[in-house]
């Protein structure tokens, strides 16, 4: 059996290329807005109002960004749950997406903050609110944003093992089999989770395994308490988005809009870094998808016939226009999906996964900013630094990702894809496959 790191490969290349430096300019000017705005305040460079104390900060960095950071949380449920390990190799790309998302959303929320010198206070279990929703959702995404750099760790550990210091390699060549087992170790530890029973005997191999657990279960509650926040907005929310089913829908919509993000960002790198295409994996991930938004879309369309909403769509105000191009991305989306012969496209991939995230993004921004509604007297627009601050962060997420990926092994390999394609021609039936490290046991 293969070695766990033969999966992926780190993308050889320059750092210092032209988009690197656009990227830079970016973040220098996004994090040096941030910088005044810690000395002069919040309200010094945002539109924000008591009647709008959310802005695009927390409507995007934090609700809509999330979302676009669960590919790693999206995979684990197909990978771990539904023992599908043949979509292995796109995991740590998706995790490494996943760690800038998450990371820069609790850090957009200290930007947000008016008086962030007292958010120390959430590190006082003393000063902790067991029954709100936004002490749920912060301790949840602090906690997530830890789980899923320590699921990077192999990457990072296998690099120090081949360092050209000795006492870099040392350190890692004695942590990395104590913290990292091996897709043989972590596959039958998994498999063993459910019949331990008697004397439990914890080694440090299987450390892993519980940080994959937590990994899974952190985003569904954070996701649908994100949904959540919004119900306690009461009649300032229009009734298109007002429901109960808001944390439910939240949770369906961080899934398919995180198996979109991975086949967008798969098959941007893979042009970008003129690699092949990871079609043989996407078309499988890409099968699940319109399943899940179309069950979201029922329970979208079943909520508004049960509180006879449906009449409201087609008012043509703001809010309906909003609605009705949430509606058509999604299930444009969706709908390309539906084909076999587009699932194996790239561009057709990209421009349903495309139309997906945007869609799916612009659901969570309809809730969070377009359909909310303070009362007469109040409106709220964007200032250019609140757009600027928010490219920096961004720019940094895509920044960091590409050259994270020409440090360490990150990408898949395709040595290994040419393998699985081979063995699953001569052994058809499910994605397990004898002696593949993919495979499940």
């Amino acid at each position: 059996m293969g070695s766990h790191h033969d999966e992926y490969q780190v993308q050889r290349g320059k750092i210092l290329t032209k988009p690197f430096f656009v990227l830079l300019a970016l973040v220098v000017i996004g994090f040096s807005l941030i910088a005044y705005r810690f000395f002069a305040g919040v309200g010094a460079v945002t539109g924000l109002s008591d009647g709008y104390p959310w802005g695009i900060w927390i409507a995007y960095d934090v609700a809509t960004g999330t979302a676009f950071a669960c590919g790693g949380y999206a995979l684990a449920l197909l990978i771990y749950i539904m023992n599908r390990w043949k979509y292995h190799p796109l995991i740590r790309s998706a995790i490494l997406t996943s760690v800038f998302g998450y990371c820069l959303a609790g850090f957009s929320v200290m930007v947000d903050l008016g008086r962030y010198w007292n958010a120390y206070g959430f590190f006082l279990p003393q000063r902790w609110q067991g029954n709100s929703v936004m002490f749920e959702v912060a301790l949840c995404v602090m906690s997530y944003s830890m789980v899923l750099i320590i699921e990077f760790l192999p990457a990072v550990l296998y690099t120090l093992e081949h360092s050209k210091w000795r006492r870099v390699r040392e350190w890692a060549n004695w942590l990395h089999p104590r913290l990292i087992p091996d897709t043989e170790t972590l596959q039958s530890g998994l498999n063993a989770v459910s019949k331990v029973a008697g004397h439990v005997q914890i080694r440090l191999d299987k450390i892993l395994i519980f940080f994959i657990v937590l990994g899974m279960t952190l985003p569904s509650m954070h996701q649908s308490s994100l949904g959540s926040m919004m119900i306690i907005a009461g009649d300032k929310l229009s009734p298109l988005w007002r429901t109960g089913f808001l944390p439910l829908l939240f949770l369906l919509n961080c899934i398919f809009i995180g198996y979109a993000t991975v086949m967008f960002e798969s098959i941007l790198s893979s042009y970008g870094f003129k690699r092949k295409f990871e079609v043989h994996e996407l078309a499988g991930i890409a099968r699940i998808v319109p399943w899940i938004a179309g069950i979201w879309m029922t329970v979208r369309f079943g909520d508004l016939l049960w509180r006879q909403q449906l009449p409201n769509i087609f008012a043509f105000d703001l809010n309906s226009c909003f609605f009705l191009l949430e509606v058509a991305l999604i299930g444009g989306g969706g709908f390309l999906l539906l084909s076999n012969k587009n699932r194996h496209s790239p561009r057709l991939l990209f421009v349903s996964a495309a139309l997906l995230m945007l869609g799916g993004g612009l659901y969570r921004f309809n809730v969070y900013l377009i359909g909310f509604n303070p009362g007469p007297g109040w409106s709220y627009f964007p200032s250019t630094a609140e757009f600027l601050i928010t490219a920096g962060i961004i720019a940094l997420e895509i920044l960091g990702y590409m050259v994270l990926v020409k440090i360490f092994p990150v990408m898949p390999n395709p040595k290994k894809h040419y393998e699985v394609e081979e063995q699953e021609a001569l052994h058809p039936v499910g994605d397990a496959v004898p002696g593949n490290v993919y495979a499940g046991k």
